[in-house]
């Protein structure tokens, strides 16, 4: 996670890649209206992507999803498999389609429709940047859905698996992340401070082989172990 001090110490560095030239050029206009972003460099497709990003290192990756060459989702595993990744922001048209899972799964922090409001994009980097968790308010619902229909028994079986070896906390940390809760809401419902949520979820990552907050609520989504009514969201 990036501390509040440095992203007011540097612009947060930003790679566009996308295959069409008009998108490139749209985002590149919205990262010039806020002097808190930077733009690193562009890629039109997700090998180009994987170069540049370990030519440049930047902070945030804007990535498209279906592109020529080597798509936004395998291009996203490989480079959140480099050593110190930048985030990811999967952009897409889509709304919430197998793509869009996909692309949350191989490592992506969220993702976004293209059709996001400017001032939206520039928040969502922040957001990004400093460790959080993103997914358009306008299709968190359907991407719920779709998450609870999709596993399979061998899925399920693995996820079920991985979170039966973490202690009873964890395991309650994980429940309210899946729900869409802030570290502060988690701390908050657990009686704990929030240095130790932290805690909990920094030994949780690794053990269920996930990167991040999104990662995380999916597979407590493929375990079964989603409450009634899961809001994923914005979160600490």
């Amino acid at each position: 996670m990036i501390s509040e001090a440095a992203t007011l110490t540097r612009p947060i560095g930003v790679l566009v890649v996308d295959d069409d030239p008009l998108v490139r050029s749209g985002i590149r206009t919205i990262l010039a209206t806020d002097p808190g972003v930077h733009l690193h460099g562009e890629a039109g497709d997700g090998r180009e992507a994987i170069r540049m990003v370990e030519r440049t290192r930047p902070d945030v990756v804007l990535m498209d999803i279906r592109m020529p060459i080597l798509d936004g989702i395998e291009a996203t595993r490989e480079i959140r498999q480099l050593p110190s990744p930048p985030e990811v922001i999967a952009l897409t048209t889509f709304s919430v389609d197998d793509y869009v899972l996909a692309v949350l799964r191989a490592g992506a922090s969220g993702f976004l429709l293209k059709d996001t409001h400017p001032r939206e994009i520039i928040e969502a980097i922040k957001t990004i940047h400093r460790g959080n968790a993103l997914i358009d308010p306008a299709v968190t619902r359907q991407l719920i859905d779709h998450i609870t229909a999709s596993p399979d028994g061998k899925e399920r079986a693995s996820a079920g698996a991985r979170i039966a070896a973490l202690t009873a906390t964890e395991q309650s940390v994980l429940a309210r992340i899946a729900s869409g809760e802030s570290n502060a809401d988690i701390a908050a419902g657990l009686r704990m401070s929030e240095s130790a949520v932290k805690a909990h979820i920094n030994r949780m990552y690794p053990r269920l082989g996930v990167q991040n907050r999104v990662q995380a609520a999916i597979l407590a989504h493929d375990a079964g172990r989603q409450p009634p009514h899961p809001r994923v969201g914005h979160a600490d």
